[in-house]
């Protein structure tokens, strides 16, 4: 029997009836000789599994597969000269729309033990992560002196554990900065921690009828409008339940206050 590898088995997972209707939606593989749109999102994938640095170890990469290329689906090894030229001329959007699609039938499949909420609302989970570059290798990820880096923005979705929408910036963008290009949808519920207290940020989501759980700082001046009944027995971690209005004007509404 041909070994598999743990890279065919992964890609196994990927609807390709779906990649080729898409494909010939966008029409883009026409006048494409050998090296079509499935070898490149392939290639690409394998760039990243396997870490490569540059688009000669992709292509040495695959080259090495070459007992396994069938498995992946692709007849030959791409070349680096034409990955390298395929990066700069392919259309990006058939690879997002092929995102998409996936996310709609793995997040289907996805089965995750998550804490049940009382809350009909979509819940999603928002947070930044900076990814370290050589900068000697990405000179455009300036960072500091002598660092590069990145800084990855993912809204998780809470029912698929998996990420409804990633924003990328560089690294000196403020966490509640790369915030503000967030696709919202009504009536969702977004979580996120103390660096996303930015009034102005919370009233572009309230403004778009979108909830938010967020952390507040030490030092926010408010006063207490009204003190709810906390549960009792079915949630003794909580301390106080209130609602309060803030001293300054960024956020005019309410505020539901609870301590943990």
């Amino acid at each position: 029997m041909a070994k598999i590898t743990l890279f065919a088995q992964i890609l196994s997972k990927l609807n390709k009836d779906v990649f080729k209707k898409i494909v010939h939606q966008k029409q883009t593989d026409k006048y494409q000789k050998g090296f079509n749109n499935w070898t490149h999102s392939i290639s690409m994938l394998f760039c990243q599994f396997a870490k490569s640095q540059s688009v000669r170890d992709t292509s040495n990469g695959l080259r090495s597969a070459t007992d396994n290329l069938n498995h992946l689906g692709i007849e030959t090894a791409p070349s680096k000269s034409s990955i390298s030229y395929q990066n700069k001329r392919r259309d990006w959007a058939l690879f997002r729309d092929y995102y998409y699609e996936l996310y709609s039938y793995l997040g289907q499949q996805a089965k995750f033990e998550q804490v049940k909420f009382r809350v009909k609302s979509k819940i999603f989970l928002l947070d930044s992560s900076t990814i370290s570059l050589c900068l000697s290798l990405f000179d455009w990820a300036k960072y500091k002196t002598a660092k590069g880096a990145v800084k990855m923005y993912t809204l998780l979705d809470y029912d698929g554990n998996l990420p409804a929408y990633v924003n990328i910036t560089n690294g000196k963008t403020a966490d509640n900065k790369g915030a503000y290009d967030l696709p919202l949808i009504k009536r969702s519920v977004i979580v996120a921690d103390r660096s996303y207290n930015d009034f102005h940020l919370l009233n572009i989501w309230e403004s778009n009828h979108v909830f938010f759980v967020v952390r507040h700082k030490e030092n926010l001046k408010y006063r207490t409008i009204k003190e709810l009944d906390l549960p009792g027995n079915r949630g003794q971690h909580i301390l106080k339940d209130e609602i309060i209005e803030l001293h300054n004007e960024k956020y005019p509404k309410r505020l539901r206050r609870i301590a943990v």
